[in-house]
């Protein structure tokens, strides 16, 4: 199945209807309707009421991924939120489930997901995305997704792992700084690991939604770190990001001369070659096909 580009993951509280129709007009490749964190306690009903009935009413051509985030297995309302999302007759391309502490949360949700993907005629593979959001949840990590890559088939397929910074400082007790120091570790673990299961990873939040320099320093930043998109909180972010995320022209360009060279000099049975003052050996070729996939996806 064709993995969704998820360069700009824009977060909608789902008890805010006209916040979720403004999805009709936005081009972003995931929208989250949200029931978790975006939600105060006392409208989770509420969230979860308007999220199926938008599932159903929106039209939303821009959105290339429309995605509903539940609430965590351990706060109790998950079952409800999925029980509430699956009456409706279109449902979302994506769940996402926050703060995943152990496989076991993995084969609840599983389960409880295929169970109600039973009861509804064919359709295409419901796509998970999970959230890693604590240090128990991180140090389990590699667990985590191995349940998942097992758990996955032709009914459900994991697709990505999200890094939750804030719940992850609160955690550990960390002070969130604007060059998020304090997160370099977590942010590289979360990469070397969803990669090494062949997902997407995807980045923390940048709060301060009116500083866009300081969003485009730390997307660059991110996806030089092989991050392959951030979270989002307002829809003037979108456009930064997916572009921060996106291979340019002159890396295209790049990456397609060097492919080609590799390619003749293989013919003639030679190894490492120099292209353009450097010398080339096979990571950066792997670098350089990496940039022409990625293009691809995001095309």
């Amino acid at each position: 199945m064709e993995t969704k580009p998820r360069r700009a993951m824009l977060y909608v509280p789902g008890s805010d209807e006209r916040k979720l129709k403004k999805l009709t007009d936005l081009e972003v490749d995931c929208a989250v309707m949200d029931c978790e964190d975006g939600v105060a306690v006392n409208k989770k009903v509420d969230a979860r009421n308007t999220i199926r009935s938008m599932l159903d009413r929106l039209s939303c051509p821009g959105v290339r991924d429309l995605a509903v985030r539940v609430n965590s297995v351990s706060s109790g309302l998950a079952d409800e939120d999925l029980m509430e999302i699956f009456k409706a007759e279109r449902l979302p391309s994506t769940v996402m489930l926050p703060k995943v502490e152990s496989k076991a949360e993995v084969q609840w949700f599983v389960k409880t997901v295929k169970s109600q993907l039973s009861k509804r005629s064919s359709q295409a593979p419901l796509r998970v995305v999970i959230f890693t959001e604590t240090a128990i949840g991180l140090l389990r990590l590699p667990d985590i997704l191995e349940e998942c890559q097992r758990a996955s088939d032709a009914t459900l397929v994991f697709e990505g792992v999200v890094f939750g910074s804030d719940d992850f400082c609160a955690s550990i007790g960390a002070t969130r700084t604007a060059d998020a120091h304090e997160l370099l570790y977590a942010r590289q673990k979360v990469v070397a690991t969803a990669k090494a299961f062949g997902m997407q990873a995807i980045d923390l939040v940048y709060i301060d939604f009116k500083d866009s320099v300081g969003l485009e320093e730390q997307s660059l930043q991110g996806a030089r770190m092989g991050f392959t998109g951030k979270q989002v909180i307002h829809p003037n972010q979108i456009p930064i990001v997916q572009t921060a995320f996106s291979p340019s022209e002159e890396r295209i360009k790049w990456a397609q001369e060097l492919i080609s060279a590799f390619e003749q000099h293989q013919a003639t049975g030679k190894g490492a070659f120099d292209f353009k003052g450097s010398m080339i050996d096979m990571p950066t070729v792997l670098q350089a096909r990496n940039i022409l996939k990625l293009a691809e996806v995001n095309s």
